[in-house]
Parts: C-alpha cells; sequence; structure tokens
C-alpha cells in the first residue's frame, strides 16, 4: 500500500511475549518487530504479515510509513533485521520512528554498474567490490535505495576510492575518503606441480629392493650374472 508519497504498512500491536509466543507467531505466517523513536521516546511491539512486509522490502524504499492498527502514519527506516542462520528467513526486524525535518545517520548498499564494459575485466582482469555498504547522513526523504558507482573506466591494477564517488543529493558520505570500493586484480596463474616420475620397482641390474619378493609367476634374478645356475642334471 501507498500513499502516493512512499510506501505504507499496516501492522498490529503485539502483546505476546516470551519464545514461545514469537514462535507460534512465526508458525502463523508473522514477523515480530519493535518500533523505536518517537515523540514520547517509547518503543512499540508489534506483529506483521511476512509476505507483507517481504514486499515492502523488496522495494527497496529506505523510507516507508507504519501505521499501527488503525493509528496514524509513522515514517520509520529499517533499523536491524535479524535472519534464521539457515533458511532466508526474517525473524524479527527493527524499525526506526524518524523526523522528516532532521538529518539521521543510516547506511546505505552501493551497487556496481558498468562492471563488464570495464577495459581491465576485458583484458582478464577480475574486479573486487572491497566495500559494499556507507555510512552516510541526509533527512529521511533523501537516503537514496543505494549509492549506483561507475567502474566502467577501470583499468587492470585500478583502484577506487571513496573520494571519487559524487554523493547522491542531499547526502553526506561518513567514511573516510581512502575508504576503498573496488579494484582490478589481475588472476594469479596456479602452476601445476610437476609429476615426479614413478619409481622403478627394480634395480638397475634388474635387482629387487631387498625384502621385496618377485612377482608371481617370476623366478628371482640371479645374484651375479656369472654365477648362473646349473643345467639339470649337473652337479657343482
Amino acid at each position: 500500500m501507498t500513499d502516493g508519497r512512499r510506501p505504507s504498512l499496516i501492522v498490529e500491536e503485539r502483546g505476546e511475549r516470551g519464545t514461545r509466543a514469537v514462535r507460534r507467531l512465526r508458525r502463523d505466517g508473522f514477523v515480530p518487530g519493535v518500533i523505536y523513536g518517537g515523540a514520547d521516546g517509547d518503543s512499540t511491539s508489534f506483529k506483521v504479515d511476512s509476505r507483507v512486509l517481504r514486499q515492502i522490502l523488496v522495494d527497496g524504499s529506505a523510507l516507508f510509513d507504519v501505521k499501527v492498527g488503525g493509528g496514524k502514519a509513522r515514517p520509520v527506516i529499517v533499523k536491524d533485521q535479524q535472519f534464521h542462520p539457515v533458511r532466508d528467513q526474517l525473524l524479527h526486524i527493527d524499525l526506526l520512528e524518524v523526523r522528516l525535518d532532521e538529518k539521521i545517520h543510516s547506511t546505505v548498499s552501493i551497487e556496481l554498474t558498468g562492471v563488464e564494459e570495464a577495459p581491465g575485466v576485458k583484458e582478464g582482469g577480475v574486479l573486487e567490490h572491497v566495500t559494499r555498504e556507507l555510512n552516510i547522513e541526509a533527512l529521511p526523504t533523501d537516503i537514496p535505495e543505494n549509492v549506483s558507482v561507475d567502474v566502467s573506466g577501470m583499468e587492470v591494477a585500478a583502484t577506487l576510492h571513496l573520494g571519487e564517488v559524487s554523493p547522491p543529493p542531499g547526502v553526506t558520505f561518513l567514511d573516510p575518503e581512502d575508504t576503498l570500493i573496488a579494484t582490478v586484480v589481475v588472476p594469479t596463474e596456479v602452476e601445476e606441480p610437476e609429476v615426479e616420475e614413478e619409481t622403478e620397482l627394480v634395480g638397475e641390474e634388474g635387482e629387487l629392493p631387498e625384502g621385496e619378493e618377485p612377482p608371481e609367476g617370476e623366478e628371482a634374478p640371479a645374484e651375479d650374472a656369472g654365477e648362473a645356475a646349473p643345467p639339470e642334471g649337473e652337479q657343482s
């Protein structure tokens, strides 16, 4: 749902407490959460349909309105999310109510564009995305969904730092200018180890190594080529 300006999410106030109650909510398709901030500084516990919440988050808007029951719309941003360690399931969400006329600190993701067009990539280099999130300061209405960074001009061994990136209108970067955003590296060639020649089973004179028996059906070689075994019937 939207109010014409930004997405709007309707949630229900949550009175249930404790691990069992929260597990029951999740089984019923709800995500528990808490809204912090506000004029009185109190927090509000709520539950929301997981599918409805997922749609709001997928839309990518950093700022949206929350209505608790039939209450008034409260502008909020996502403060924290907790996911299941194995399944991609949102277990809990914290929202922060904000004032639209006051700048706040937030984090936004970095989206790299033009990766395939980068000369360094075309020459066989690999583009490494080093920093994926930035700390920013802005009015809630100016917080972007992400910061787009064009890397289409990066050569092999090139580096891109935050100081080379222009912030979106109304946004101030809080990270140091020398923060490394991306680099193009040349893949290290892995030298295959030389295969050692198989050790011969017999010695130079056809002798078997000490302690080994000859293969079945074969006789052991004479110890001395000059001392051949006497013909059958002859005695030494």
